[in-house]
């Protein structure tokens, strides 16, 4: 057998791309204009938010739209170029020079799996870059404060006053709710940009009545003498709220898999409830086994007899199948944080099951 890819291998990859590529296209457009877009109109007039800033929100959240619909999108558009190939006989004059069902199956996943790992990159570094910036220009638009993302960090504005922090998390204890910054730095200007102070805070509460600093070292600079001072716990007279901060704090289903793995480490030495995060750093790794289990698992539909009719059917057929499978793994995720259970078994079991069904299929349809 000579080396992959063969002719009609790069034949069939080139179909399947134009056509996910086309599907993709109209999924994620449309999530973009309804989800993003018109969402985002719903806070134009608040502070300095225009339609034009609910544009440029949107297309930041661009990455991970397309992050997150390329699995639909692979369904559709390999359903319907297999399709449209059986459609115009060109998969029964392969399979009669001798392509085998399995050989068309690889040609799909080969290009299949080239976006998926695009797609997984993208998610490991341009999407969770950009909706950070969404977040942060939302908010910064809104509000009178200036906050801006930075790699693994948070810092943000107020007057004459910068504040870092190595992370954030809302926490709650019970219907107690608050912001929580941890390794908190406040570089305090005067007015002619010279530094006045510096505060080494181990962290930051912002509680319904102000914020609370715990552990304050802080270092005064004057004219002639620099002096430093301790504090165990102090009020900081701050009008920067949670709600701008927030911002900055990374959602769990935005955040790369390696700041989902430090945010889960970080919860079980602390012997913390893991909640979505654990649910979403997994959903990270079985992410490409999904979309190409997802793609194989609908290939049968798109064969049949191929001589004979009734494709749309088993177009919708396939697409079906799909649906009902993110449906059942979505369902089965929710139930592993609801009842305590490994996440790994939650994202298993509906590929495995999915898969079994589609082998079964495979089988029984006659060339």
């Amino acid at each position: 057998m000579m080396p992959f890819p063969k002719i009609h291998d790069l034949y069939i990859g080139r179909t399947v791309l134009s056509y996910v590529l086309a599907a993709w296209l109209v999924v994620v457009g449309m999530d973009f204009m309804i989800g993003g877009v018109l969402t985002e109109m719903g806070n134009v007039g608040k502070g300095a938010f225009t339609a034009m800033d609910a544009v440029i929100v949107s297309l930041y959240t661009l990455p991970y739209r397309l992050y997150f619909h390329f699995p639909t999108a692979a369904v559709i558009g390999s359903l319907l170029a297999l399709g449209q190939l059986a459609a115009t006989s060109e998969l029964t004059v392969m399979r009669a020079l001798g392509l085998s069902r399995r050989r068309i199956s690889l040609a799909v996943a080969m290009v299949i799996g080239l976006i998926t790992l695009a797609m997984m990159i993208n998610v490991e570094t341009i999407s969770p870059w950009a909706q950070g910036r969404a977040d942060a220009y939302r908010t910064a638009r809104k509000t009178n404060n200036t906050v801006m993302l930075q790699f693994k960090g948070v810092w943000a504005r107020e007057g004459d006053t910068f504040i870092s922090a190595t992370e954030g998390q809302n926490r709650s204890d019970g219907k107690d709710r608050w912001l929580e910054l941890r390794g908190m730095r406040l570089y305090e200007f005067e007015s002619n940009g010279r530094l006045k102070s510096i505060a080494y805070v181990q962290s930051g509460e912002h509680r319904p009545n102000g914020w609370v600093l715990i552990g304050v070292d802080r270092i005064n600079f004057s004219d002639a003498s620099v002096q430093k001072s301790h504090v165990d716990r102090e009020q900081w007279a701050s009008t920067l709220d949670d709600t701008a901060l927030a911002s900055t704090v990374s959602r769990p289903r935005f955040m790369s898999t390696r700041d989902l793995k430090q945010a889960l480490d970080y919860r079980e030495r602390n012997q913390l409830d893991p909640g979505e995060i654990e649910e979403h750093y997994w959903a990270h790794w079985f992410y490409p086994i999904n979309v190409l289990a997802l793609c194989l698992a609908a290939i049968p539909f798109a064969f049949g007899t191929l001589r004979s009719g009734g494709l749309g059917k088993r177009l919708f057929l396939g697409i079906v199948f799909a649906i009902g499978f993110m449906m059942l793994q979505t369902q089965m995720a929710r139930l592993a944080g609801a009842f305590k259970l490994d996440f790994r078994l939650a994202y298993l079991i509906p590929v495995a099951v999915m898969l079994g069904i589609s082998w079964l299929l495979f089988r029984r349809r006659s060339s």
